[in-house]
């Protein structure tokens, strides 16, 4: 049976790992790679081809030489598709639940270290940031396999004139960052799961029947914690004020 810090050193991963993820996750909002577009007509799309993210689509153009020529993307545009607007809120939700998920992994860790008596707040804590971890794995896979669904099914999306971006394409294919994005749900999926296994540990500890001697001395960690505190300013007066003899002197 595995040790209670075996567990904590997984739910410590856990947290590093969702850390990361959620940095990943900001990412692929920001990244325009999410479908790839080649267009026929390089007059003025001269690379031939076109990112279209959630925000934005660029394209290099005649007019800048050597820069993206973007165009934005906004939830309210008739053109947009359902599941680009849905990704943008999807996406945002899902950077929020991490972030409101690496906090409450944060408090959960350090109520294990400092918390002295009562443990029923820190599994509610661990529990939260658990499902915390999993609504942002959920809220990013979504939008991002809607969107690669789209892409495979070859949709098109009616840019408006000003775009100067074709609506039927030549052909499209899956950008880098849907991958990146499908990547960082799963590592969010494993960290929330990692902290809710915390409860399944905590009972496994707790129910664990006495040990053998030779296995060494019980972790620090098991068992009740209780408080240890200074002795009292008075009590320390009381000491020096009625002397205490070194043990040697009697011996004398």
């Amino acid at each position: 049976m595995k040790s209670y810090r075996e567990w904590f050193c997984f739910t410590f991963l856990g947290l590093i790992v969702g850390f990361l993820a959620w940095i990943l996750t900001m990412t692929t909002v920001g990244l325009n790679e999410w479908r790839l577009w080649q267009v026929a007509n390089v007059s003025v799309i001269t690379s031939g081809e076109a990112w279209v993210g959630i925000w934005r689509v660029c394209f290099y153009s005649h007019d800048v030489p050597g820069m993206e020529n973007c165009q934005s993307i906004s939830i309210s545009d008739i053109f947009a598709p359902v599941e680009i607007a849905v990704a943008q809120v999807l996406m945002m939700l899902a950077v929020i639940f991490g972030l409101a998920g690496n906090i409450s992994g944060a408090v959960a860790l350090r109520m294990v270290y400092f918390s002295v008596e009562d443990r029923r707040n820190i599994r509610l804590v661990f529990l939260l940031a658990g499902v915390l971890y999993l609504l942002s794995a959920t809220s990013s896979l979504v939008p991002l396999v809607w969107n690669m669904s789209s892409v495979l099914k070859n949709s098109t999306i009616d840019f408006p004139p000003e775009f100067q971006i074709p609506a039927p394409p030549v052909s499209q294919r899956i950008g880098s960052t849907i991958g990146v994005g499908l990547c960082t749900s799963i590592a969010m999926f494993v960290s929330g799961l990692l902290f809710l296994c915390y409860r399944y540990a905590w009972r496994a500890v707790s129910t664990e029947g006495p040990r053998d001697p030779l296995d060494g001395p019980r972790d620090p960690l098991d068992g009740p914690w209780t408080l240890t505190t200074l002795p009292h300013k008075s009590e320390l007066s009381n000491r020096v004020g009625n002397g205490i003899d070194n043990a040697s002197f009697h011996r004398e």
